[in-house]
């Protein structure tokens, strides 16, 4: 599951079978060479799209598991993304020889430091409820790589995965030669990734497309694509030897993402990235709208299996939304959602139908986000990664459950704030099992236990995952009230939901 962060030389080369000097008997053997040349269902008319409504998803997706599986391991072969490249001309050359295909539908454009990926998928809900076909590309993913493109609600298939590789690689190889040429480095995973999800979406063909930024904004590769609405969640400091060392820099790089004439909305922001936000704002001639000023969560209630939520919107003022989603962030995630949505349905003038709405929020998912995924003992995860996001966590626990003890399985990656991160969920811990997770940057466990103690005395460290959410659950089965909550990375986190499918968790 985890991505490589290194550099490869193994980029293959220029597919050769577009030269047209060749035979065809030259090309089909060049062809052959390639694993995802011959997709032979495609070739009989076959569309690569979702599955269609009367097919049997679960087969088809099983069958061409190994086509997808091949597609993940090329974009593996890339520069990791947590060293991606300052630039956007690579992207925008790729997807220039595809046919601009992000042109062929409107954009909601979201970026951020914590709550991106829920306020993107909340939105995506609402639209969806709306009628609207929509397509929504988020990062990372927790299990596997079709998450990160979903269409119509649906993560893509493996079938289409793969027909819509096969139909971008080609060119994908044309810039890879092009930029090394000029002593470039190859188009990185992610920028290949992103290639992929708008070819994808024009293929489906969708009605609205639902943009998380992948890192910062100006130069992310999703920043080819024209944003309507352009969308911030709050912000924060992470990715300092990225983005720059103050949330003002921060900030500047992520207000990129504004295009002239957008409708802006943003979560509550610090006095430094409001200041960013307004001068993008006028320097776009782009409408700009506050949460707190222009719409506000009036009130969130714990309900079963969620909250209650009343929120005032750009236009109009919407009361008693059930949502199933945990914490008071994710109410203040379902605000900012709500006037995106107002912003590009009715250019915030024009409330939303309550009954759509309603429907929206009601079916609204945030995979690996205060995600219950074990009974007797309850395990919980939620892919917390920086202090801000730790914050949230502790504060959710304490308002959404009724534990006595907590006790944490943790991991962190080297380049995250451990210390933060653990000072913000010590007051709920009762103990600490400090583990590591499958991504090369995890820092060793016998490192970070150091870190944990300066918090916890009830600290141990595993080599093994498995094995710290033994001792965790086992812990925690000896009474009712108490739970397992596993945090820290998003690696950590999507290793937990598979551990928890296999074993049998829930059940």
């Amino acid at each position: 599951m985890s991505e490589r962060d290194d550099e490869f030389d193994n980029n293959p080369e220029p597919d050769d079978s577009y030269d047209e000097s060749l035979s065809d008997e030259e090309r089909a053997e060049l062809e052959a060479a390639h694993p995802l040349a011959d997709l032979s269902p495609f070739a009989d008319g076959f569309e690569g799209t979702n599955i269609d409504e009367d097919s049997d998803f679960e087969l088809e997706d099983s069958e061409y598991a190994q086509d997808a599986a091949l597609v993940y391991e090329e974009l593996l072969a890339r520069i990791g993304e947590q060293a991606p490249q300052p630039r956007l001309e690579a992207t925008r050359r790729a997807v220039e020889l595809i046919g601009d295909p992000q042109r062929t539908y409107p954009v909601i454009h979201i970026t951020g430091t914590n709550g991106k990926t829920s306020t993107s998928r909340i939105v995506e809900s609402i639209l969806r409820a709306y009628g609207l076909r929509t397509g929504l590309m988020t990062s990372p993913h927790l299990i596997r790589v079709n998450e990160r493109i979903v269409i119509d609600g649906r993560a893509i298939s493996n079938r289409a995965l793969a027909a819509n590789w096969a139909d971008i690689r080609p060119f994908l190889l044309m810039v890879d030669a092009e930029l090394l040429a000029k002593a470039e480095e190859p188009l990185t995973y992610f920028e290949a990734l992103t290639v992929l999800a708008f070819a994808s979406f024009a293929d489906a063909p969708i009605d609205v497309a639902i943009l998380e930024v992948g890192m910062g904004g100006e130069w992310d590769s999703t920043n080819v694509a024209d944003g309507q609405v352009a969308v911030f969640s709050p912000i924060a400091l992470d990715h300092m030897h990225r983005l720059g060392a103050t949330v003002q820099e921060i900030a500047r790089t992520k207000a990129g993402i504004i295009k002239p004439a957008a409708a802006i909305v943003s979560a509550v922001q610090s006095a430094d990235a409001q200041i960013e936000l307004e001068r993008a704002a006028d320097l776009t001639e782009s409408t700009l709208g506050f949460e707190g000023d222009a719409f506000e969560l009036v009130s969130s209630a714990v309900a079963v299996g969620g909250q209650l939520i009343t929120v005032r919107g750009l236009a109009g003022t919407y009361s008693d939304l059930f949502m199933p989603l945990f914490g008071e962030f994710q109410g203040h995630n379902a605000a900012l959602a709500i006037a995106a949505v107002e912003s590009f349905l009715g250019a915030g003038s024009q409330a939303l139908v309550h009954d759509v709405l309603e429907e929206g929020l009601a079916t609204v998912s945030s995979p690996g986000r205060l995600q219950v995924i074990g009974a007797e003992p309850t395990v919980i995860v939620d892919a917390a990664h920086n202090p801000h996001g730790a914050k949230a966590l502790a504060a959710a626990l304490k308002e959404y459950f009724t534990f006595d003890e907590i006790a944490f399985v943790i991991a962190v990656l080297d380049d995250k704030d451990a210390s933060g991160i653990v000072e913000a969920l010590a007051p709920v811990a009762n103990r600490f099992y400090v583990t590591t997770s499958q991504s090369d940057r995890a820092v060793a466990p016998d490192e970070l236990v150091e870190t944990v103690r300066s918090f916890s005395d009830e600290t141990t460290d595993f080599d093994s995952f498995s094995e710290a959410m033994e001792l965790a659950r086992g812990w925690a089965a000896e009474n009712e009230r108490r739970a397992v909550v596993v945090t820290g990375s998003v690696t950590l986190v999507g290793e937990a939901i598979a551990l928890g499918e296999i074993e049998g968790w829930k059940s």
